[in-house]
């Protein structure tokens, strides 16, 4: 059997798990790793895997079946995602929900140019927490849906607030009002606005002589990421941040509560639930799967930009059609 031949762009905690992914996957291998940073510096777990400098990706348009890309939403991947996606099949975790749609459009030019597939936004949420949101809605089409993130810390929250002039490092936690979660789980169908459902704090490491009240409104007034949200920003050591932040546990819920039967007498819920102990490494594998996917996609003729919505759910699994219906269905 061939294996699908993945490379790497960026090698963070992201990258890094993708990297742990792929030795679970016994369809795929990993090729190259690409880094901005000195490639001498980057110590793979897999032996005898190139590391190179992402500026010479493109030599290796033929060797690749897939890219995986492991950077920033905020200014990375909307720049990084189109040209790659003019070389390889890629994959992609862009998770800024509100420019989903541009990033899309970008993409998908790029993507129909070249005859590659790409898969954008393919972590947990945006990614598999939308597909539970498209199948709860087609279910209970009267109703109302609710997502609550954490409590965990946020990559992309955190990358966003990294990239102000004066942070040397950040942890940002979503946390769920519980008030807000009792009442979506209750059948009741409230009304619940942005700022009802979610606070976040911020643990932030600044440069020594930098702007503290600065730094604290640029995250506070940032839009897509702070602007709608209640928002505590903490300035700790750096020594504080290693010894009481170093996790990167997330989770969430997503929940459609809605009426069902004549007159919609009966109420229904759906609630789906995740407890990550590692919120890169979760992601990570939802990429891995995603790239076989977009692999598969490929190979059919099928180019352009895709979402989790558009692809066959067999389609992310290793396993045979006819393995899937004897095992799971």
């Amino acid at each position: 059997m061939n294996k699908i031949k993945i490379g790497i762009v960026g090698y963070g905690n992201l990258g890094r798990g993708i990297e742990y992914a792929i030795a679970q996957n016994s369809d795929m291998e990993l090729h190259c790793i690409f880094t901005r940073r000195e490639p001498s510096a980057i110590a793979p777990v897999t032996d005898g895997v190139a590391v190179v400098s992402t500026d010479e990706a493109y030599k290796y348009a033929t060797e690749i079946d897939v890219m995986v890309l492991c950077t920033g939403s905020a200014t990375d991947l909307p720049v990084q995602t189109p040209y790659f996606a003019g070389l390889f099949n890629v994959v992609d975790s862009y998770d800024t929900h509100a420019k989903i749609p541009e990033h899309f459009g970008n993409v998908d030019e790029a993507a129909r140019n070249s005859g590659k597939t790409a898969i954008i936004s393919a972590g947990w949420d945006p990614g598999m927490f939308s597909l539970n949101r498209l199948m709860a809605e087609a279910i209970l089409p009267e109703g109302e849906s609710y997502t609550f993130w954490g409590k965990g810390v946020s990559q992309g929250h955190s990358d966003a607030i990294r990239r102000i002039e004066g942070v040397l490092d950040a942890r940002q936690y979503t946390i769920p009002v519980e008030s807000a979660l009792e009442a979506a789980r209750s059948g009741t169908n409230p009304k619940l606005g942005t700022r009802q459902k979610h606070t976040r704090e911020c643990f932030v490491v600044a440069d020594e002589g930098s702007d503290l009240s600065e730094i604290k409104r640029k995250i506070v007034t940032m839009p897509d990421y702070f602007a709608d949200y209640d928002t505590t920003v903490n300035f700790i050591s750096a020594q504080e941040l290693a010894r009481d932040h170093s996790g990167i546990p997330h989770g969430g819920f997503v929940i459609r509560s809605g009426k069902t039967g004549q007159g919609g007498e009966n109420a229904q819920v759906i609630e789906y639930w995740l407890k990550l102990s590692s919120n890169p490494e979760f992601t990570s594998n939802t990429l891995a799967a995603c790239a076989r996917a977009a692999y598969r996609l490929n190979a059919e003729g099928a180019i352009g930009c895709k979402t989790l919505f558009d692809i066959p759910p067999a389609y992310l699994s290793a396993k045979t059609p006819e393995e899937l219906r004897a095992s799971l269905l």
